[in-house]
């Protein structure tokens, strides 16, 4: 019996994705729920797991190839019951019929090989990336929760081998080494230097799209303000220890800003607002999207109903976020809709920026480095940890005059964070 393996439905936001790589061949044995294909979106890589033990018969899509819902992938045969059932029953028979071996001497196994057969602890996307490559896991730095080796240590200690391999080339000789799966990746070396040309994700090309499409079809402008973060710092230095101890997830300053800008927002509802046509259409409710930098480039999870969360319900929702975003398990639903972004250029050292709005949306807010710097308080000088805020917004819907008091507001919360508690 043969069944066919077709493209998931993709959600209504995403048109298609692109065959990026094929794990089985025709004639390759295919266990059940195991990945046999990538599929590449603009937000996304998905798997494409077995629904049955089997044997892949045909593959109708070559990798590279852009397909849509429902589009015929491949073929596979079921695997045969009586096969699976005769196996193992004749193992005895030739067991009573084979003179025995000497057993071989005991070899101790090294520390290298020991903790390549120890995989347990790699997921199945990582297992498999390991196994592609041969790689030996003890050999890449975790990054995940205690040491665990995420698919993004395994990109970025693949990436560091090529470079190293790049950066020794023949002086005399001009080399052209195809890369892998899509042949997109080419490294040209001439005359002593390398060149990398690389071809553009489809979560890149999006990017460059949606971003080009805000600045060339909204009016941004972008305002600016500092805030003094010496109460928060003070709230988190008191309460860190005990609020992880309860809560189980550490205090950050992203819940800080994502509640104060939640109480912006009530009261200044236009840069909540998103332009459609002719139409404002004022949001009633407040999905934050928070900017997360990955291997694969950026993502904007969003946090749901953020005003009806907890300090502690927005931590993890972040930190779940974060943990998804290395390992690359964020599914589209985690990155469809908000109202409103959130981006903190701050943890690379940014001092201050001009974020781009994430169309359809109408505003975002830039967070930056926080810096001791000289202020004037009460008369005196004093040094206080200071941060610029940008708000970049859609001048055809948000004035100024909304702008500069929405970062008042949020200004306000974060240097009295009772006003947040108080919602006054």
């Amino acid at each position: 019996m043969t069944t066919e393996i077709r493209v998931p439905q993709l959600p209504e936001s995403v048109a298609d994705a692109v065959l990026v790589t094929w794990h089985k061949r025709p004639g390759d044995p295919i266990r059940r729920d195991e990945n046999l294909a990538d599929l590449e979106t603009d937000k996304v890589v998905l798997e494409v797991p077995a629904p049955l033990n089997g044997v892949m018969r045909e593959i109708t899509a070559a990798a590279g190839t852009t397909v849509r819902s429902g589009q015929l992938l491949a073929v596979i045969e079921a695997a045969s019951t009586d096969a699976s059932v005769a196996a193992p029953a004749a193992a005895p028979v030739a067991a009573r019929v084979a003179t025995p071996a000497p057993a071989p001497a005991a070899v101790p196994e090294s520390p290298a090989a020991a903790a390549k057969s120890d995989d347990s602890r790699l997921s199945p996307s990582v297992r498999r990336l390991v196994e592609e490559n041969q790689l030996d896991p003890a050999a890449i730095a975790g990054s995940g929760r205690d040491g665990r080796v995420t698919k993004s240590d395994v990109v970025a200690f693949l990436d560091k081998r090529k470079s190293a391999a790049a950066a020794a080339p023949s002086a005399a000789t001009a080399q052209i080494a195809p890369g892998k799966d899509s042949g997109a990746e080419r490294a040209t070396l001439r005359t002593g230097r390398a060149e990398k040309r690389v071809a553009m994700t489809r979560l890149r090309q999006r990017i460059a799209e949606r971003m080009v499409q805000a600045q060339a079809t909204q009016a941004l402008l972008t305002s600016f303000n500092e805030v003094d973060l010496s109460a928060v710092l003070e709230l988190r230095a008191r309460y860190k220890d005990s609020f992880e101890k309860v809560h189980g997830v550490k205090l950050g300053f992203m819940s800080s800003f994502v509640k104060a800008s939640v109480e912006a927002l009530k009261r200044y509802p236009v840069v909540n607002a998103a332009l459609d046509g002719g139409d404002i259409v004022y949001h009633e409710f407040y999905d934050i999207g928070v900017a997360v930098s990955t291997e694969r480039g950026l993502m904007v999870p969003i946090v749901r109903d953020a005003e009806a969360k907890s300090f502690a319900d927005i931590e993890r929702a972040i930190a779940g976020y974060a943990a998804r975003a290395r390992e690359g398990t964020m599914a589209i639903e985690d990155l469809t809709g908000g109202t409103f972004t959130l981006t903190n250029g701050g943890v690379f050292g940014s001092l201050m920026s001009t974020p781009i709005v994430n169309a359809p949306q109408s505003a975002i807010l830039g967070m930056h480095k926080i810096q001791e710097r000289p202020m004037v308080v009460r008369g005196e000088i004093v040094a206080r940890p200071m941060m610029y805020l940008a708000l970049t917004y859609d001048h055809r819907i948000i004035d100024g005059r909304d702008a500069v008091q929405f970062l008042v507001a949020v200004k306000d919360c974060l240097e009295d964070p009772g006003r947040m508690l108080l919602q006054i």
